[in-house]
């Protein structure tokens, strides 16, 4: 998928949002870039919820604001060694998983955020017991969340799981 059709992708699948789960979120940026995931080879971040903190963060009045990015780099990195990858399938996992870590931060809920830390730690430790090993990779488990994913959450639930 070209980075041209990835931003229009993400667009329209924004249209399917009601607008209440978008509330006090400044933007939604499809960038080009890739984001490697830090302490991994190989391993990258599709999107990230990005909140700075209060309004008088860093001494603004107005604060940063509440964005999110997807990255496109990073979906052609994982798609180039995947045969199968489903680039709209992706795009809206990840895009639901990030808008729910913007309206559970306006609520004031942080169990995704600790989902995601016990999501990296349990793959941070796999990746380290698989270290050095000569074995072949076992075939991923089809009910374990892909890597750094942290599996379809409630707001991708709530608008029917995947996309076909």
């Amino acid at each position: 998928m070209t980075y041209r059709r990835f931003r229009a992708v993400v667009e329209q699948m924004l249209d399917e949002i009601p607008p209440s789960f978008l509330t006090d979120l400044q933007g939604v940026h499809a960038l080009e870039d890739e984001k490697p995931e830090e302490g991994f080879d190989d391993v990258w971040r599709m999107g990230e919820y990005l909140d700075p903190g209060p309004d008088n963060f860093l001494g603004g009045d107005d604060g940063l604001g509440r964005h999110v990015a997807l990255y496109w780099g990073s979906f052609r990195r994982i798609a180039e060694n995947d045969p199968d990858f489903d680039w709209e399938e992706e795009i809206w996992e990840t895009l639901t998983h990030e808008l729910q870590h913007h309206v559970e931060s306006l609520a004031g809920d942080g169990r995704l955020i600790e989902q995601d830390l016990i999501d990296a730690e349990n793959f941070f430790a796999a990746e380290s017991e698989h270290e050095g090993e000569d074995e072949p990779e076992k075939a991923p488990d089809e009910d374990a969340p892909e890597r750094g994913s942290g599996g379809p959450g409630w707001l991708s639930r709530l608008f029917g799981g995947g996309r076909s």
